[in-house]
């Protein structure tokens, strides 16, 4: 089994987060871990050099099985992605969410602002609760 190369760090979640260029995805990238945070009772933690996690669960791959975060996000500079809230399947809920695209397991989010703010909480708790 291939090792999973992206691994939680001790590196400083707010120090990473301050270090984004945009002030945009700086501000949009402090207030998704205040929310996840305050979702999952969890701390932030940045798992490589660019991803916010929360929690961690094994998590089947091609290679096997290895450990990743339960919910995350990285503020890119195309769009915020959001891990662990999209699963690939229809969910009522990302009909509510506003403007955002979707890949093989991540939500895409131009615009902080843009979504409704308390389902995007529901998503994450919804994920977060997801045994």
């Amino acid at each position: 089994m291939a090792e999973n190369k992206t691994k939680p760090t001790d590196a400083d979640v707010t120090a990473f987060l301050d270090s984004i260029e945009s002030e945009q995805r700086r501000s949009e990238g402090h207030a998704l871990r205040q929310l996840m945070e305050r979702v999952t009772g969890a701390p932030a933690t940045l798992w490589g050099s660019s991803l916010v996690g929360f929690g961690s669960r094994p998590y089947p791959s091609g290679s096997g099985t290895s450990d990743w975060f339960t919910v995350g996000f990285s503020p890119r500079k195309a769009a915020l992605s959001i891990y662990g809230v999209y699963h690939g399947t229809p969910d009522p809920l990302m009909d509510q969410l506003g403007p955002h695209t979707t890949g093989k397991g991540c939500l895409y989010v131009k615009r902080l602002d843009a979504v409704d703010p308390s389902v995007l909480e529901r998503l994450v708790r919804q994920a977060w609760e997801r045994p």
